[in-house]
């Protein structure tokens, strides 16, 4: 398998597929510019109105395709260098009230041991519970939302953006030595601001509420939509195990078919095997290089998974209510997750 990683790298090379995609990712700025511009017309020009609450989802929307933009540049796909890139996702980050330290840590254990026991923190139990060990563990009321928590697993996402600001506050003002501490906790000090004080001060107070409430539950449940087909309900593997590279990521990810508009709604994360084959590929390029790695996936045996969207969120939802199944059995009773061999 290393030897087919290698072919399909300087294939992808060959092409050009690897070259930064300058005059996308500038239309695709503009795009997000002039909507954030649109909604912050619709504000003002709505004043005390209920109708608020549609640009309190249109912030959602805004502000997640400024995530996938920050994730982008966090992978070196924007920019000519990596350092400007990695400034570029420490401000874009911030200013939709995310640590873009927090999120890069966890992210890049991510990248190197996908859905690995004990390695990848995507899988840790978060009051979601991935691994059927964590649900035997759970208790009280952690382990009733475990036993549902497929079917559940979407409602909980509207509390998603609350934990993301939360976990990323937690992170800058808990952990030492932090990078570019002060400048993210100024950056999201001052996003609050700008957002928390019109809002408060141009709407009743219910009101007020209300639009910070669907902003937020909308954020969380599109980032979570966007992010979950890509890997749950994929293979676990085994925290002992030992996979080559081209192996690890192509059997534990999962393309989403659609075409260009599920490209779109998920910013490039439908082709989720490519993006970790090669994290630096700009969006635009992972259709082009879809190709060439699911013909050698047919050449050397390696499963190559894809789906359409509604069928990828069933199978979440069925592989979490799985999971959940072992909520409240005796941890010792409960076997290891081992899709793949020990080593």
């Amino acid at each position: 398998m290393a030897q087919a990683y290698k072919q399909v790298s300087q294939v992808v090379r060959e092409m050009g597929l690897l070259q930064r995609a300058s005059g996308f990712y500038i239309w695709v700025s503009i795009a997000i510019t002039v909507a954030l511009a649109g909604c912050i017309a619709g504000f003002i020009l709505l004043g005390d109105s209920w109708f608020q609450l549609l640009i309190a989802a249109a912030l959602g929307i805004v502000f997640t395709q400024i995530a996938f933009l920050t994730h982008e540049a966090a992978h070196r796909q924007i920019l000519s260098s990596g350092p400007a890139n990695f400034r570029l996702a420490r401000i874009l980050a911030a200013s939709i009230g995310m640590s873009y330290a927090w999120w890069d840590s966890k992210h890049t254990k991510h990248h190197g041991n996908p859905n690995q026991v004990g390695k990848d923190p995507d899988i840790e139990v978060d009051t979601i519970s991935f691994l059927e060990e964590d649900a035997a563990k759970s208790r009280g009321l952690i382990r009733l939302i475990t036993r549902k928590q497929g079917w559940l697993f979407f409602p909980l996402l509207t509390l998603e953006g609350l934990n993301l600001h939360y976990l990323g506050l937690k992170h800058l003002t808990t952990k030492k030595n932090v990078k570019g501490r002060w400048i993210e906790l100024s950056i999201i000090a001052a996003r609050f601001i700008i957002i928390l004080v019109p809002v408060f001060m141009i709407l009743p107070l219910g009101m007020a509420f209300a639009f910070m409430g669907v902003q937020l539950a909308v954020f969380g449940v599109y980032m979570g939509a966007s992010f979950a087909p890509n890997h749950k309900g994929m293979p676990i593997i085994d925290p002992n195990a030992r996979l080559d590279f081209f192996s690890k990521q192509v059997r534990t990810s999962r393309n989403v078919s659609g075409g260009w508009w599920v490209t779109s709604f998920m910013g490039g994360l439908n082709y989720q095997v490519e993006h970790h084959l090669f994290p630096n590929m700009p969006r635009p390029n992972l259709s082009k290089a879809r190709e060439v790695v699911r013909d050698y996936c047919i050449a050397n045996d390696v499963p190559y998974t894809e789906t359409n969207l509604i069928r990828s969120y069933a199978i979440v939802i069925q592989y979490l209510n799985r999971v959940g199944l072992s909520a409240g059995a005796d941890p010792f009773d409960c076997p290891a997750v081992s899709q793949f061999g020990r080593a």
